[in-house]
């Protein structure tokens, strides 16, 4: 069976008419659909909230309006609540992108009364090299089963 200009002019129709509406899909990506999306992590502190929380104020007060911190430390007599938001944009591939981060720092004098706070950003922060040596540990380094086998 021979093709007809008629019945190949079709056939091509059809494919133009195929790649027209998967360009148009494409093109709407865009609009609909993304490759990141976005996530916080952590604690979200309005600043309604953060406004409540005044110099003078117990520390029982401060984790009513904020809640309990995510983290805390004590420096002699002094202690500080903190509390970390983050905005994590996750790209397609699977990388994730730090697009805003927020500590909100409580401080508290010796007598556990706020005394004062502060809100540091991304710009804030600094990077820090993790150590990846390790400290020798005197005695054989054997693994599992050389341990169990040696107890025999």
């Amino acid at each position: 069976m021979t093709a007809t200009p008629r019945s190949t002019r079709s056939a091509k129709a059809v494919i133009a008419l195929g790649l027209a509406a998967l360009l148009a899909g494409c093109s709407s990506m865009g609009t609909g659909m993304s490759l990141t999306t976005t996530r916080t992590q952590g604690y979200v502190i309005t600043q309604d909230q953060l406004a409540q929380v005044r110099a003078g104020q117990s520390q029982q007060t401060v984790v009513l309006v904020l809640g309990s911190p995510q983290a805390q430390n004590s420096f002699g007599d002094e202690t500080s609540y903190y509390y970390v938001s983050t905005k994590v944009d996750r790209t397609a591939f699977g990388l994730d992108i730090v697009r805003e981060r927020t500590v909100v720092a409580v401080y508290f004098d010796k007598n556990k009364r706020v005394s004062d706070k502060a809100v540091y950003g991304l710009q804030d922060g600094r990077m820090i090299t993790i150590e990846t040596r390790r400290t020798p540990s005197f005695g054989e380094d054997r693994g599992f089963i050389e341990s169990i086998l040696s107890s025999i």
